[in-house]
């Protein structure tokens, strides 16, 4: 016969297994990160990141990214499955259309789906920024924070160095907001 549990020890099990079921949560591979603070903005000294990196638009054209050196840049690492990802999509558009004559460039780095699903998607969203490949780039994944949460937004300044990090959604305002700040 077993013996009775005490309420106390009912509790401490159910706090226990709440903190595990949480630090599950926060640490699954894969999920998209929602309202993650971004990283501080106006540090002393510039963060700077590889840009020589070759990917493939959705067509099959390669893109250098060290091409759009000297030109403000927002690299956003997203995926199609990924809903927060899909709410920022249309704030994306906007700012892209809002600031191409100034000469801000939006990539949309696809972090694992494949070209054929690419063009499909983009055209349904009316994606209007190009858009490429990040499947088989896991080193370039890893240099800007892009393996385990999308989406993740970088903002470049025109002489390569980092405004901000971001990981989470962000809305129009937020965005307009931040790229007022490249220029």
């Amino acid at each position: 016969m077993d013996a009775p549990v005490s309420p106390r020890a009912t509790w401490t099990r159910q706090i226990l297994l709440a903190a595990v079921v949480a630090a599950a949560i926060a640490m699954w591979p894969g999920a998209c990160a929602r309202n993650a603070p971004p990283s501080s903005a106006g540090d002393s000294k510039p963060e700077r990141v590889k840009l020589d990196y070759t990917l493939k638009d959705m067509s099959g054209k390669d893109v250098r990214l060290a091409d759009y050196v000297g030109k403000p840049i927002i690299i956003n690492f997203w995926a199609t499955w990924c809903e927060p990802c899909k709410e920022e999509i249309p704030s994306l558009v906007a700012i892209s259309d809002k600031y191409k004559a100034r000469g801000l460039t939006i990539l949309g780095v696809s972090i694992d789906d494949a070209p054929a699903d690419l063009q499909k998607f983009a055209a349904a969203h009316g994606m209007s920024y190009p858009i490429l490949v990040g499947q088989g780039h896991d080193d370039m994944l890893e240099n800007f924070e892009a393996t385990f949460a999308v989406p993740v937004s970088w903002f470049i300044k025109a002489d390569g160095s980092v405004y901000l990090k971001h990981e989470g959604a962000g809305s129009r305002d937020w965005f307009d907001e931040q790229v007022r700040a490249l220029f």
